[in-house]
């Protein structure tokens, strides 16, 4: 592992340089790796692997729109695409990538599945975390890992095919054959990790599901709405309060903070934009770190967990889903987004 400082706390990571693809498959040539649930993260990573080498099949509902993508992107039924059982016990490594949700209803046809030595590995600690509400508790007999990319599962093979790594954790919950650490990097370099980076199934869950919830999702959202509607209020047209809201954060000013962070995109404003944005952040970080630590105490005492495998659970979970998107696609702010979206050069040049 290579030692790294990230901001005076020193932390141990695998990078690519010291744990090759090369070694991944050597560490893999003897596996086959089933990805089970071919919807968000399960075409990402099922096809960097198969790119990279490593023998890669998919388990999926057969006649479903996902085993239908499967066949499109090269998956043959019976040769390398097989039902959610049959891949699940052709596979050595069984990364379980169906939803949360889909865990709770497919774990008990899952678990008998498994052989003595298997690799039972999660791209999230959901399930086994909160076992006293999903009821997934891994048998002793099969290595239990972790890798978790850092990104959406889209995001996991656009960055591959532009060259580029997309960071992940991994964690090892329980190593029946003493192998289970390797494994698990050797997966996380096979599907185009940037870096790996050590956690806990505990620490994975606690700050994916506080993430997804405030600033990666929720708390942006939130945010931009409540910014759009003020603007609005006070009188900007609707152009106005989308760009100053949403399009020059997009595509502009985050750029500048990925490529070297925010003191550098700080650096490359004007300075009346460097004075108000440095006074001001104080006061936003005051105002919503309350909210931070009840969503925190949420998700740690399994809150969060109850409210999500209730409403998946729901029979008409998908309408309400497509009632509350529709509701956020159809409002004026995000239908101010479409026409801006629509007037950005390269479209234009598409039409």
């Amino acid at each position: 592992m290579a030692k790294i400082d990230f901001g005076g706390v020193v932390e141990e990571v695998v990078t690519a340089e010291e744990f090759t693809l090369e070694k991944a498959k050597e560490v893999l040539k003897d596996e086959t790796v089933a990805i089970l649930g071919y919807g968000v993260q399960g075409p990402g990573q099922a096809l960097n692997l198969r790119d990279n080498g490593i023998s890669v099949i998919v388990g999926q509902r057969e006649g479903s729109a996902s085993w239908e993508k499967a066949v499109k992107d090269g998956f043959v039924p019976g040769e390398t695409l097989y039902p959610l059982e049959e891949a699940a016990k052709r596979g050595t490594i069984i990364q379980y990538l169906v939803s949360d949700a889909g865990q709770v209803a497919t774990w008990p046809q899952v678990k008998e599945c498994l052989s003595p030595g298997d690799a039972l590995c999660f791209s999230h600690g959901f399930s086994v975390v909160y076992k006293d509400q999903t009821g997934v508790i891994p048998p002793e007999y099969v290595d239990v890992i972790l890798v978790a990319p850092k990104g959406s599962g889209r995001s996991v093979r656009l960055n591959f095919l532009e060259g580029a790594g997309i960071n992940s954790s991994y964690a090892v919950y329980q190593d029946y054959t003493g192998r289970a650490e390797e494994r698990a990097i050797a997966l996380g370099i096979a599907i185009g990790s940037g870096y790996l980076f050590p956690t806990t199934f505990e620490k994975e869950v606690y700050s994916d599901l506080v993430g997804e919830r405030g600033v990666l999702m929720g708390c942006l959202a939130g945010v931009m709405e409540a910014q759009y509607e003020i603007l609005r209020k006070r009188g900007h047209s609707p152009s106005e309060a989308f760009n100053e809201t949403v399009e020059e954060l997009t595509q502009s000013l985050i750029r500048l903070v990925g490529e070297n962070g925010m003191d550098w995109m700080f650096a490359n404003c004007s300075t009346t934009a460097q004075r108000g944005a440095l006074d001001w952040r104080h006061k936003f970080k005051a105002a919503v770190a309350p909210v931070f630590e009840e969503l925190y105490d949420s998700v740690l005492s399994g809150e969060e967990t109850r409210i999500v495998l209730e409403a998946n659970s729901a029979p008409d979970y998908r309408q309400r889903l497509d009632k509350e998107l529709a509701e956020m696609r159809d409002s004026e702010m995000w239908r101010a987004g479409a026409a801006v979206r629509a007037l950005r050069p390269e479209r234009r040049k598409k039409k």
